[in-house]
């Protein structure tokens, strides 16, 4: 982070005609560190809605500290009927730029229950009026793949060829490459595709928007997600591969008839595939993503008496700068000043 900071716009010219400023990058870590180290308490204990009440509440109280006039386009919302973090609350102290904001307090409640890897906490930030808007349809099949693939892929071709571009794309045999999907009957055809095509399959039970990130990173094991998932991660993801070079690609995937038509009525189409640009149609995009489990893309919050370390990934689009983050952070100080109770439960 810069120490020379730019200077400040007369307050006149400051709302509406800023973009997010390259300052936000450290601001926004802190936010999903807080949520990270919040939710982390309930690691293992089995309650998800306890680990995501407590990862809201610490991402609501320091997102209120950053500086940004934020509009939080993808929130906790409809899918857990929250108090805080919902879809169209405005967040930020005010002072800095119109900015579209996507949270995902725990990408994985039921991992951080239950003790499995690759749950995180993330944020993501882009200009104003630039995030598709997710509401019509919750559901939408997926496609993500890194930069080395990102110009051959094509979610409207069959698994067999997606692999066998993706594989001479990688300079891999077709047997090397894993594909990511999620745990569900409804991806019985899919796998059976994808091992069909020669491919190896990760299953992961929750948590797609780190898988979509594995699938776009080098050393995590993942090669290609796909499948159909959440409406609202996909446009997290999308962040993230504006960020990393990579493309998703996505065709929305209504749940029954009343969905369908809901979709129709306000003007989708349901054939189209929406690639990267059409869910984030910005080059100006924050992805951060803190660890909260042990995971193939971040390592989990650990607590080791009066010490707190997490470890977090902060990307920029504009600038294409990735950066790696491991901190530590000292409880007995947190306590003298946050408002964040990051004790957990006794």
């Amino acid at each position: 982070m810069s120490q020379n900071a730019s200077p400040q716009l007369p307050a006149a010219l400051a709302v509406g005609t800023e973009s997010p400023d390259r300052n936000l990058a450290m601001e926004l870590v802190r936010v999903t560190e807080a949520a990270a180290m919040a939710g982390g308490r309930w690691v293992g204990r089995g309650d998800k809605n306890k680990a995501d009440g407590a990862a809201v509440n610490a991402m609501r109280t320091l997102i209120g500290t950053v500086s940004m006039n934020g509009t939080v386009v993808i929130g906790e919302g409809e899918k857990d009927n929250a108090p805080m973090l919902y879809n169209g609350e405005r967040v930020g102290d005010g002072t800095g730029p119109e900015c579209d904001v996507a949270v995902d307090p725990i990408d994985g409640t039921t991992l951080t229950a239950r003790g499995m890897p690759n749950a995180v906490a993330v944020l993501a930030v882009a200009e104003r009026g630039t995030m598709y808007d997710p509401s019509a349809v919750f559901y939408m099949d997926k496609l993500v793949a890194g930069p080395e693939a990102a110009d051959v892929v094509d979610i409207r071709l069959p698994v067999k060829e997606n692999v066998r571009r993706l594989a001479r794309a990688k300079n891999r045999w077709v047997e090397d490459i894993t594909v990511c999907i999620l745990d569900r009957p409804r991806h019985a055809q899919l796998a059976q595709e994808v091992r069909d095509a020669g491919a190896r399959i990760k299953f992961i039970s929750d948590g797609d928007v780190a898988g979509a990130v594995m699938a776009a990173r080098e050393g995590t094991g993942v090669d290609l997600l796909m499948g159909v998932g959440g409406t609202p991660e996909g446009i997290i993801a999308a962040c993230a591969m504006h960020c990393l070079g990579g493309t998703i690609q996505g065709r929305l995937a209504p749940r029954d008839d009343d969905e369908r038509q809901k979709a129709l009525d306000a003007g989708h189409d349901l054939d189209a595939v929406l690639d990267t640009s059409a869910l984030v149609a910005s080059d100006n995009v924050y992805f951060v993503v803190t660890g909260i489990t042990d995971g193939e893309l971040v390592g989990g919050v650990r607590y080791r008496g009066d010490t707190i370390s997490t470890s977090s990934i902060v990307m920029r689009s504009k600038s294409g700068t990735i950066r790696r983050v491991e901190s530590e952070h000292k409880l007995s100080k947190l306590r003298a000043y946050s408002a964040v109770d990051f004790t957990g439960p006794r």
